[in-house]
Formats: C-alpha cells, structure tokens, sequence
C-alpha cells in the first residue's frame, strides 16, 4: 500500500489529456458492450483522478440498470427523476437530490419508475483505485433478479 501512495501526487498536473475542467460534451461514451443493461453510460474518464471515477448515467423511461454486484463502493446523486433500488433484500425509493449508496459486493438494480421521463445520475465509484490494486471485480446478471443473479453466480462458484 505504501509503494502505491508514493505514486499519487500531493498536486494534479494539468494537461490536455487530463484537464482539471471536462465539459459535459467531452464525456466518453462507454460501449453496450461494458454496460450490460439499456443505460447511457459516459464517463469523465480524462479528469486526472487516481482513485476514483465519475459517470453520468441515464435510465430510460420505464427501464433500469442491470442485476450486477462489484467490488467497489458507489454513490448515485439523483440529477433527475424518481426510481427505486433493490440493493440485496432491501428496496429504496429515490427522487431528485437523493443519494443511493450501494455497499461493495452486494447484488443491485436500479430502476426508473416514470413511463415518461429518464432518470439522469452523477455516479462516483472507488473502483478506479481497486483496479489499481490489482482487486477490482465486477459480475453482471443482466436484467434479472436478485434470486436469479445469486442462482446462477453461485453455480458458476461451486
């Protein structure tokens, strides 16, 4: 741990391919193919941060994110809309202004309960920091159940 804390700087060095500013029009879409799930997914991934990662996240109107569980922690603000969660047996509704916590390896899916407007989050996850650790994880259920996502994951563990 000490070896990785001498890497991080005391200040963030400015640049062109990590800005201390990116513009909303700048954030990286991340491929359907890393999201699993019927979300918009960019990340402001050229911020020169080193332990963590912010998203903006959009769930369409009567949809939600994917069953999924991940070694790191995550926070949601609620930019916009109203929703529930399923973080393992329990559920949690939200709204605007709200902040939803998903503990690290827990099953989760978040839901846009409005058949008209998307729900729009800013997301901030510590993940880029157990990645660096060489222990970051992350599974996905696609669009299941909590039941159906324990199921099957714990089959592919025996």
């Amino acid at each position: 741990m000490a070896e990785f804390l001498n890497t991080v700087s005391g200040t963030v060095p400015a640049s062109a391919l990590r800005p201390i500013v990116v513009r909303a029009k700048e954030l990286e879409r991340l491929p359907a193919d890393q999201v699993h799930n019927p979300t918009d997914l960019f990340i402001a991934g050229r911020l020169p941060t080193t332990t963590f990662e912010i998203f903006r996240q959009t769930i369409p109107a009567g949809q939600s994110s994917d069953m999924q569980r991940h070694h790191h922690e995550t926070v949601h603000y609620v930019i916009s809309g109203n929703g529930h969660s399923e973080v393992e047996d329990e559920t949690a509704n939200w709204s605007t202004g709200d902040f939803i916590y998903t503990p690290p390896w827990t099953w989760h899916r978040h839901y846009n309960d409005s058949n008209e407007e998307p729900v729009q989050f800013l997301t901030i996850e510590n993940s880029r920091l157990l990645n660096l650790l060489g222990v970051g994880r992350r599974q996905s259920a696609g669009l299941s159940t909590i039941d159906a996502a324990r199921a099957r994951f714990s089959e592919e563990e025996s």
